[in-house]
């Protein structure tokens, strides 16, 4: 297939005809026929991608979209940085692995991780290369707490995900994924999390005393409460997957308490809001708290390039030599890229970027709030998420929210649908996003929106239910 010439630069989205375009819909079908029906993303975004630039990527048909998924949060800095293509291509003429062995590279990388964490911090942290993937960084962070504390129980949460390994599944709330897979990891025990605007526990915020964390301490802390003192909790300050769904303060910092008190590690997963998502390094550095460990993988590199570690007080650090390894610990070029994001992303006040796009954000979906079929929208930093509900009966609306994501595609912009039954729209931009941009993909957001919840609301009055009641 010829290659379309690559165009100076993308300034807008722009479509074309109906999707997807012939080339793509040539490549789609080979896909099909060629490839795992284990994909997912092609089924709702059915476009065949030929290049990007920025928080733009251009179809093999000559479509641009804006892009607000990134890579699923990979792309901190955007499509093929000029920067960072030039750093990882000085790289690969030098060295690109290195197994554990050290290098300038890894040094520079691990040099700039740990001058990331917060003050006091980093002198007691030491750094682990994994596998590659978040879930293998999932699978290190569970190992090396067993081995440090000799038990075998692990405490999770209810919505969370944790990857699709075998340990990262077993760890995961989403039923539907581990469902087939018999025999999964034994002695996984799961705890409600803060949803506040779907209580686990059916109590209302404003009359609530965090119910839910209080169960946990109850349970943890009973002599007849039929959990062994575990090995480690744990949980996301934001569930990503599980919708956008942020803990309280209070959920947060009395988990923290609890395992203190009991010597329970820690561990935060942070592969999806860290790296600056949430307008900080780490997102658990809005809580006041210090975790025990801390999971990594996602935005590392900066540039879509695999890298995934643990960080870890060293007091866990009872491994012997060779206890946990993997062939590709030693990417050179995530190394050298993410130590040069590290450094774009402090010179260019990247993190500033992300709360001012964020309060940006914010403001512009506050039309929102009149719409029947939304029941939250919820956001920090640059992840967001619109949850759509049935506004009579509050089940999830996935079918509209991937109805919502089809029609944004449309309009020339890619997003991503999670929660319960995929009813929360999910926008992961780059975080170097531009005002003028964001503002677009706004704008676009909201047509398809509109749109799509006026079908909905016709579909509900042909069905006899009035469509404008209230929640």
């Amino acid at each position: 297939m010829n290659v379309l010439p690559r165009p100076a630069t993308f300034s807008a989205a722009h479509v074309t005809g109906a999707l997807p375009g012939p080339r793509s819909a040539e490549l789609l079908a080979r896909q099909e026929r060629d490839e795992s029906n284990a994909r997912t993303y092609p089924r709702h975004l059915p476009i065949a991608i030929a290049e990007g630039a920025g928080a733009f990527v251009r179809d093999v048909d000559d479509n641009v979209f804006i892009d607000f998924l990134s890579g699923a949060g990979v792309l901190t800095l955007g499509h093929s940085h000029p920067e960072l293509t030039e750093v990882v291509a000085g790289q690969a003429g030098t060295l690109t692995h290195g197994l554990d062995l050290p290098t300038p590279a890894k040094d520079a990388f691990m040099t700039a991780q740990l001058s990331m964490l917060p003050q006091g911090l980093a002198n007691r942290m030491k750094i682990h290369f994994c596998g590659p993937a978040g879930a293998n960084a999932v699978d290190a962070a569970i190992k090396l707490c067993k081995t440090a504390t000799g038990r075998g129980d692990i405490v999770s949460f209810q919505g969370g995900f944790h990857g699709s390994s075998a340990a990262g599944m077993a760890l995961s709330g989403l039923v539907e994924q581990k469902a087939p897979v018999a025999n999964g990891l034994p002695g996984v025990h799961f705890f409600p999390y803060s949803y506040c605007s779907r209580c686990p526990v059916g109590l209302r915020p404003e009359t609530c005393s965090t119910n839910c964390v209080q169960f946990f301490e109850n349970s943890l802390k009973d002599p007849l409460g039929g959990i062994p003192r575990p090995a480690a909790v744990i949980m996301e300050m934001i569930q990503g997957e599980g919708g956008v769904v942020r803990a309280t303060q209070e959920f947060v910092r009395t988990v923290r308490r609890v395992t203190r008190e009991l010597d329970i590690p820690l561990i935060v997963d942070e592969i999806q809001t860290g790296g600056g998502r949430t307008g900080t390094w780490f997102a658990f550095e809005q809580f006041g708290i210090e975790p025990d460990v801390i999971i990594a993988s996602k935005a590392l590199s900066g540039f879509g390039l695999p890298v995934a570690v643990i960080i870890y007080d060293k007091k866990l650090d009872r491994w012997l030599p060779g206890a946990h390894t993997g062939t590709f610990r030693g990417n050179q070029l995530a190394f050298a890229a993410g130590a040069a994001a590290v450094e774009i992303i402090q010179r260019d006040n990247v993190l500033d970027n992300v709360r001012r796009r964020g309060t940006q954000i914010g403001l512009l979906l506050e039309p929102l709030a009149g719409n029947p079929w939304v029941r939250e929208v919820r956001g920090w930093g640059l992840m967001w998420g619109i949850e759509l509900a049935d506004p009579v009966t509050g089940r999830p609306a996935g079918d509209l929210a991937r109805a919502v994501q089809r029609r944004a595609l449309e309009l020339g912009l890619m997003l991503e649908c999670g929660g319960r039954d995929d009813c929360v729209v999910r926008l992961l931009p780059p975080l170097i996003i531009t005002e003028e941009i964001t503002d677009a993909a706004c704008k676009l957001l909201l047509a398809a929106l509109v749109e799509e919840t006026a079908v909905a609301k016709q579909g509900s009055i042909t069905a006899g239910i009035p469509g404008d009641a209230p929640r």
